[in-house]
């Protein structure tokens, strides 16, 4: 699975700590009968974690994005982390992968199946 994971500047530790358990239990991998019932946690699956800010453009007004509602690089690093580190402890360290926190990578990910997501946290 790939979370590009944006961080909203009212985020929160709690929120990190909602969100890993929301995508390690997201029922959206086949089960014997290619029905989507099977999550991170029941199939041994991975995840590769990207943070994304950009996910927090808004849009609405003219033609460039506004990022008002991201996160300081400070406190969206320790949620990104903290996002890692509690999505590490339910699915095992071992299957959780990383890019590099504020650089420019080059991510590419094949996406197979009907699932894109936008997943919110709500505390």
């Amino acid at each position: 699975m790939v979370v590009l994971l944006g961080v909203g500047r009212a985020d929160t530790e709690a929120h990190a700590d909602m969100l890993a358990r929301k995508i390690a239990a997201l029922r959206l991998f086949p089960d014997a009968n290619e029905i989507p019932n099977l999550s991170l946690i029941d199939t041994g699956y991975s995840a590769l974690v990207v943070s994304q800010f950009t996910l927090l453009g808004d849009t609405r007004k003219g033609n460039r994005p506004s990022y008002v509602d991201a996160a300081a690089p400070e406190l969206a690093e320790q949620l990104y982390e903290r996002f890692n580190e509690a999505l590490r402890g339910i699915i095992g360290s071992d299957r959780v992968a990383t890019g590099r926190f504020r650089t420019m990578m080059d991510v590419a990910f094949v996406n197979e199946g009907p699932f894109t997501l936008l997943v919110e946290s709500k505390v």
